[in-house]
C-alpha cells in the first residue's frame, strides 16, 4: 500500500495508490463493525443479519440474493468497509450495473471521498460510461491536481478503436483536459489507436507542465520507438539523461535501448557511468554483467555479477550467468560449481548445462552420481532429475538400466505422466506388450484427452496389429485435439492400411506427408496408393521420393512392389 499527503488550500489531501484503491482494499471481508462507524441499514442487528445472509448466499452460489443484500447495505450504510465489500462482490460477479449503483451512491453520500471517486471512475470505464468516467476524473483532479491517474486504465482500457476514440473525446472535452494526468491518459489511448504522431503531441504537452515525471519521459521515448525514429529516440534519451542525471530509471532505459539496437559497447559505458553514481544498483549490475559476457569481456562480467550473489532479486540469475561466463572461459569446474548454486526458475536449465559439461569431459558416470544426490537435495525436482538420468543411461546404450530407473521413478511418482511416457518410449511393442498396455492405460487415466498419449496407445496397438478398431477410436479422438499433427495422421493412415481401408489411408497419409515431408510417411502413402491400384500416381510419387531422398534405403520397399509387375510384363 502507498499513501502520501499534500496540502491544498490549507487542507491535507491523501494521494491513494490506484492499485490499493481498486484492488487491495476490496479484498477484505466484511467486518461486523468498523472502528468509529456504525451501520445504518435499519439497525445494527439488521445490518449484521443482512451481511450474514449475503455471505451465506455467496457460499451457496445464490448470487442475486448476495448482491441484493450488499447493494441495499452499501446504499444505506455510511461505512466505507461495507461499500468496499459490496463493490468487491459486484465486480467479482461481473455485475457492473450493481457496482455502478453502489459507487454512485457512495459518491453522492461523500462527494469528496477520493477512494469513492476512484472506484466510480474505474467502474464507469469498465461499464463504457465514458462521459461519467471523464466527469469523475475531473472531480478527482479538482480535489488534487497532482493525483496519479496513470494506472486508472490498467487492465480495463477500451478494447475497440471506436470506444477508445469516444473516451478520448470525453476526456478532451472535460474541464481538466489540460491537466497532465488527463493528457497522459489521452496519449496512451491515442497510441493504442495507432495515432502515434497525435500521442507524441499530447505527451509533449504533458511534459511542458511536468518535465521531470519519469513515466512521461519514458512514454515519449516509447512513442518515438513506435515511430521507428532511432535517431530521435537516441537524441531524446541523451537529452533526458543529461538533464535528469539523478534519475536512474531514465538513464537505465537509455542503456537498455542502446543494447537493444546493438550498440552494446556504448550501452555498457552508460551502465558503468550509472554504477559510478549508484554502485549498488542491482539491475544496472546485472545488465552490465550480461552485456560484458556478450562482448566477451569475461573478467568484467564476473566483477559485476559477483556483486549480486546475495541479491534477493538477482541471486539465481547471477549464479547462472557466472557459470555461463566461466564456461565461456573454459573453466568447467568453476562453471559446475556456480551451476550447483542455481535454484528457482533456472534450476532445470542449469542442470542441463552441467550434464552437457560432464558429457564434454566424458564423465557421464559422475553426472549420474551427481543427479542421484540432487534428488535428495531437491526432491521437488525429482521428476526432471529421473528423466535426465534416464536420458544419460540411454546415451550410454544402457536401455535396461534406464527402464529400471524409470520403474523406480513411476513407483515413487505414480501420477507423473512424463515419467510414464518416457518409459513407454523405451519399451518394446512385442516383448513388453502387457507392461505397455498397463502404462498406456495409466497415462490415459491421468490425461484422458492428451493427443500425445492417445496417439501412443493407438500406434502401439497398430504395431502389435491387434484391437485395431479400438486403436482407430483412440487416434481419431487424438485428432479432435490436434487435427494438423503429422504423427497422429500417420498413425491413423497406418491403422486404416492395416484394416484394408486403403482410400482413407491414402487420403490421410497424403495430408501427413504434406505437413511433414517425412520419407517414412511418404513410403506409407505410396504403399496405400499402390494398394488402391493407382499405378500412375504411384510411379509419380515414387519418382518424387527418389528425387527428394536419393539412396534412402526405405525406398527399397517401394521398388520391391514393382518387381512382380515387371516380371509379369517380361
Amino acid at each position: 500500500m502507498r499513501l502520501t499527503n499534500s496540502r491544498i488550500n490549507g487542507q491535507t489531501i491523501k494521494h491513494y495508490s490506484t492499485t490499493f484503491l481498486l484492488v487491495g482494499s476490496m479484498a477484505s471481508t466484511l467486518p461486523i463493525r468498523a472502528v468509529g462507524e456504525v451501520y445504518h441499514a435499519n439497525s445494527g442487528y439488521d445490518a449484521i443479519k443482512q451481511s450474514m445472509i449475503a455471505e451465506f448466499a455467496l457460499a451457496y452460489q445464490d448470487i442475486p440474493t448476495a448482491l441484493h443484500n450488499y447493494t441495499v447495505l452499501a446504499i444505506k450504510s455510511k461505512s466505507s468497509m461495507v461499500k468496499q465489500r459490496a463493490l468487491n462482490v459486484a465486480i467479482e460477479q461481473n455485475d457492473l450495473h450493481a457496482a455502478l449503483d453502489i459507487a454512485t451512491h457512495w459518491v453522492v453520500q461523500e462527494p469528496e471521498d477520493v477512494p469513492a471517486l476512484f472506484y466510480l471512475s474505474h467502474i464507469a470505464l469498465k461499464s463504457h460510461e465514458y462521459e461519467l468516467a471523464a466527469e469523475t476524473l475531473d472531480k478527482i483532479l479538482t480535489i488534487d491536481p497532482n493525483a496519479d491517474l496513470e494506472q486508472i486504465l490498467a487492465g480495463i482500457s477500451p478494447e475497440s478503436t471506436d470506444d477508445r476514440a469516444y473516451l478520448i473525446q470525453a476526456l478532451s472535452a472535460s474541464k481538466e483536459k489540460n491537466n497532465p494526468s488527463i493528457l497522459v491518459l489521452v496519449a496512451g489511448l491515442q497510441a493504442q489507436n495507432g495515432e502515434i504522431a497525435d500521442a507524441l503531441d499530447t505527451i509533449n504537452l504533458a511534459l511542458k507542465k511536468r518535465p521531470k515525471v519519469t513515466g512521461y519521459i519514458l512514454m515519449k521515448a516509447n512513442l518515438l520507438m513506435a515511430m521507428g525514429d532511432e535517431d530521435e529516440v537516441l537524441k531524446w534519451f541523451e537529452k533526458s539523461s543529461r538533464k535528469h542525471r539523478n534519475n536512474m530509471e531514465v538513464r537505465l532505459a537509455e542503456a537498455k535501448y542502446l543494447i537493444k539496437i546493438n550498440q552494446s559497447e556504448l550501452g555498457l559505458k552508460k551502465l558503468e557511468d550509472i554504477l559510478k553514481k549508484w554502485p549498488d544498483a542491482e539491475e544496472a549490475l546485472f545488465m552490465a554483467g550480461l552485456t560484458s559476457i556478450d562482448l566477451e569481456l569475461y573478467e568484467k562480467a564476473e566483477k559485476y555479477l559477483v556483486e549480486l550473489r546475495y541479491s534477493s532479486q538477482f541471486q539465481n540469475e547471477a549464479y547462472y550467468y557466472l557459470a555461463v561466463n566461466a564456461e565461456r572461459k573454459q573453466h568447467f569446474e568453476t562453471a559446475k560449481a556456480y551451476y550447483r548454486l542455481v535454484d528457482g526458475s533456472l534450476y532445470t536449465v542449469s542442470r542441463r548445462n552441467m550434464i552437457s559439461i560432464f558429457a564434454q569431459q566424458s564423465k557421464l558416470h559422475d553426472a549420474l552420481r551427481f543427479l542421484t544426490q540432487e534428488r535428495v537435495n531437491y526432491p521437488q525436482h525429482a521428476s526432471f532429475l529421473y528423466l535426465a538420468q534416464a536420458d544419460i543411461l540411454k546415451r550410454m546404450n544402457n536401455k535396461k538400466a534406464a527402464i529400471r530407473l524409470l520403474d523406480e521413478a513411476v513407483r515413487n511418482l505414480p501420477d507423473d505422466p512424463e515419467l510414464i511416457y518416457s518409459e513407454v518410449l523405451l519399451l518394446d511393442a512385442h516383448q513388453d506388450k502387457d507392461k505397455l498396455d498397463r502404462l498406456l492405460k495409466q497415462l490415459l487415466e491421468i490425461e484422458p484427452n492428451s493427443p500425445t498419449y492417445l496417439n501412443a496407445y493407438a500406434y502401439t496397438l497398430a504395431v502389435q496389429n491387434r484391437r485395431l478398431d479400438e486403436a482407430r477410436k483412440y487416434v481419431e479422438h487424438a485428432l479432435e485435439y490436434a487435427p494438423e499433427q503429422a504423427s497422429i495422421l500417420d498413425t491413423l493412415g497406418y491403422i486404416c492400411y492395416l484394416q484394408n481401408d486403403f482410400s482413407t489411408a491414402a487420403a490421410v497419409l497424403e495430408k501427413a506427408f504434406e505437413l511433414s515431408n517425412s520419407v517414412k510417411i511418404g513410403v506409407r502413402y505410396a504403399r496405400s496408393v499402390f494398394m488402391l491400384g493407382d499405378l500412375s500416381k504411384f510411379d509419380a510419387l515414387l519418382q518424387q521420393l527418389q528425387q527428394k531422398y536419393p539412396n534412402d534405403p526405405q525406398l527399397e520397399q517401394l521398388n520391391s512392389l514393382l518387381l512382380p509387375l515387371q516380371m509379369k510384363k517380361s
